[in-house]
């Protein structure tokens, strides 16, 4: 008797919560800018939200900056490697790839990034986290595979381990700052 009493009450509260049906759907206007993410500082009045993924404290933060025009995959990787604004670096952010030249082609769902430059980093896992988070933040891009000199290269994932295969924004899962 005590469990129907009990159950009878929290429906009674639940069914009165306050919120009044509605017989016809409305419109819903949602708060403009990014959301579980760190902010880049007022928006510069895009309508088109432009994640890229910086780096602090040796983990990569998502940073979204509003744009003018949905920017292509090497726009974005661009956008990346000239690294955070003024109002983002205010926040301590900061790039893996300053000084990186980088190439991208579609390849379907996928796109394949040309790395011109061998030079050695010690930064290496937060640099190709950088390039494989933002370009898997698109709705357009399932994964992202790394050449030089057109041959397949074999990258660092967050493990330590090295591929050549496609890498999605998972293989870095560990280096992610939670939202």
């Amino acid at each position: 008797m005590r469990r129907l009493t009990a159950a009878a009450v929290a429906l009674v509260l639940l069914a009165g919560c306050g919120i009044p049906a509605q017989d016809e759907p409305h419109p819903v206007d949602l708060p403009r800018g990014p959301l579980n993410t760190v902010p880049a500082g007022p928006a510069p009045g895009g309508e088109v939200a432009e994640v890229l993924c910086l780096v602090r404290d040796g983990r990569l933060v998502q940073a979204v900056r509003r744009v003018g025009a949905v920017p292509t995959p090497q726009r974005q990787l661009d956008d990346l490697t000239a690294g955070p604004n003024a109002a983002e670096r205010g926040l301590g952010l900061a790039t893996a790839l300053a000084g990186t030249t980088l190439s991208v082609r579609s390849d379907g769902a996928g796109v394949t990034v040309e790395v011109a430059e061998a030079a050695s980093r010690t930064d290496e896992v937060l640099a190709y986290a950088q390039i494989v988070c933002t370009l898997t933040a698109r709705a357009d891009v399932a994964s992202v595979s790394f050449t030089r000199g057109g041959d397949p290269l074999r990258v660092p994932r967050a493990d330590g381990s090295l591929t050549d295969r496609p890498l999605r924004g998972w293989d870095y899962s560990e280096l992610i700052v939670p939202a």
